[in-house]
């Protein structure tokens, strides 16, 4: 009788969520495919919500087909689900399967490069996607991993490292804390101590100044601590821009 409650106690949030992220409007080209995809493909990124993810990745596949001119972040979008299935089977020993997934992953990545080289799209998924997943990989690939998501978040700057003061505190934080991890975790420190000041001098009172300033004190803190990912996936993001779109 418990584990029958616990099922439909289960069952009801999953429906619960499902009724409070309404079905992303493909067609409205307003939107971004960033924004349409994101809260259901970073819904199984971070809380392993697989009707979500799946959900996500039909959508992904509908935008392929009616937005062909930005195939190439969409292919880092769907790498990067690629990226996730393959820790899931790392995690579970299932290493065929992991091989498999992450082959998949490194080629999707290399395509929407190859496509969208200038596209900031590709740089700012390929860089998250690491900076989430890299520490998750069999150590032998994580080196690499922090490679690409340094290389990433590098070309992410020089496109807008320029206006960084004037963007959005999810957007500015999501890059200076990529440019830090990644600079760390590719044993870049002074680079890395570079970017905690900025994060310092411009973000002191969002979630990313404690932990820029936790890790400026002990640079080992960063071993089990993360600066990425912590303003930008929240639930409610689609809705809220769908508002303000309609608002003007």
């Amino acid at each position: 009788m418990r584990r029958l409650g616990k099922i439909l106690l289960v069952a009801l949030f999953v429906t619960v969520a499902m009724a409070q992220s309404p079905e992303p409007p493909l067609s409205d080209t307003r939107l971004t495919v960033h924004t349409l995809i994101r809260e259901d493909v970073f819904a199984g990124f971070l809380t392993d919500d697989m009707e979500r993810l799946a959900r996500g990745e039909k959508n992904l596949q509908t935008l392929l087909e009616k937005r062909p001119a930005e195939k190439s972040s969409l292919l880092a979008w769907k790498a990067g689900i690629a990226a996730y299935r393959a820790v899931r089977a790392h995690e579970a020993s299932r290493d065929d399967e992991f091989q498999r997934k992450y082959r998949e992953s490194l080629e999707l990545f290399s395509q929407a490069r190859e496509i969208g080289p200038n596209d900031p799209g590709v740089a700012a998924v390929t860089g998250g996607v690491y900076a989430v997943f890299a520490d998750r990989l069999p150590k032998e690939n994580r080196g690499a991993a922090w490679s690409q998501a340094y290389d990433a978040y590098q070309q992410l700057w020089k496109m807008q490292g320029a206006m960084v003061d004037r963007l959005p505190v999810h957007m500015r934080g999501e890059l200076l804390g990529g440019l830090a991890v990644s600079a760390l975790r590719t044993g870049r420190d002074e680079e890395a101590m570079r970017h905690l000041d900025k994060i310092l001098a411009v973000l002191a009172d969002t979630p990313y100044g404690p932990v820029a300033k936790k890790w400026k004190e002990n640079p080992k803190a960063a071993a089990d601590t993360s600066i990425t990912c912590m303003t930008c996936h929240e639930q409610g993001r689609l809705a809220a821009r769908l508002n303000a779109l309609n608002n003007k």
